[in-house]
């Protein structure tokens, strides 16, 4: 791979990760599980309105981000999948 296509790519992907974007919009009613692969799939299929629908604007390239964002969504099914059962973790700490 060339060095100038990665730099292309990874300067793509600092411009939002869809997954990222998703679990920062904490909406109501928002897809949780695979949500920022739902994102780029609706993006890329002519969506209107991802800001009503998943709280987050989808990426300028979602193609290009869908690949990472199913890596990272998959990486968080099992927290995904618990949080949509009810779930919750109560963590506390610090000094």
């Amino acid at each position: 791979m060339s060095r100038a296509l990665l730099v292309a790519l990874i300067a793509l992907q600092l411009g939002g990760c869809a997954t990222a974007r998703t679990l920062n919009a904490a909406q109501p009613g928002a897809p949780v599980v695979y949500s920022g692969t739902r994102l780029d799939l609706y993006a890329m299929q002519g969506g209107c309105c991802a800001m009503d629908r998943f709280g987050a604007e989808a990426p300028s390239y979602p193609g290009v981000d869908l690949p990472a964002s199913a890596v990272l969504d998959t990486l968080l099914l099992p927290l995904s999948v618990l949080t949509v059962l009810g779930v919750g973790f109560q963590a506390t700490g610090g000094l």
